[in-house]
């Protein structure tokens, strides 16, 4: 799925003013954590952009994306919390941007989620109980602040947007995530 959104990203980006300037790139490798990679990033077009001070060439990611379906599926020992997080492992997906597992030379990245059963809503307080449920855990670097809030949501184009926010260890700042949910039955 995430090879087919990235050509119609690529496709869109391509033809469009505002947008002509950036790629999509799909299992790109991560940065600071070698062997790691990332389900697709943003990259500039032929050209060098500086955001925030750091000079981006066509070989550097903008920001980061990981792309994760709801619900996970119900193969193997997979883990339902996945788009938060997996026990045990580090392949949960808010999990990846948190702990620095993913973009940790990153203040943003995002999350696509192939939104596969049930209403954005249900998504959101379901997601929302697991990262609640993770912040009462004794030792837990987890907290209620680490939930997500939603910004838009569009019933024809069935699109949901929201954003959360991760304080993060290890002298790494903190991650600014934004979400991107497709519905897609």
């Amino acid at each position: 799925m995430t090879e087919h959104f990235c050509d119609h990203l690529n496709g869109t980006a391509y033809h469009s003013t505002e947008w002509s300037h950036v790629q999509f790139r799909t299992e790109t490798g991560d940065e600071t954590r070698g062997g790691r990679k990332i389900d697709l990033t943003v990259k500039p077009r032929g050209v060098a952009l500086v955001v925030e001070g750091r000079r981006h060439s066509q070989f550097d990611a903008l920001f980061p994306i990981e792309c994760k379906r709801l619900p996970t599926p119900k193969e193997g020992d997979r883990d339902e919390r996945e788009y938060v997080i997996t026990n045990p492992g580090t392949t949960g997906g808010i999990q990846r941007f948190k702990f620095g597992y993913h973009g940790a030379a990153h203040k943003f990245a995002a999350m696509i989620a192939y939104v596969q059963e049930q209403a954005f809503a249900h998504w959101l307080d379901q997601v929302n109980i697991w990262i609640l449920h993770l912040s009462t855990d004794s030792n837990s670097a987890w907290s209620d602040s680490d939930a997500l809030r939603m910004l838009t949501e569009d019933s024809v184009a069935r699109i949901c947007t929201l954003e959360s926010r991760h304080r993060r260890k290890s002298g790494l700042e903190e991650c600014e995530l934004r979400h991107l949910w497709v519905k897609m039955n």
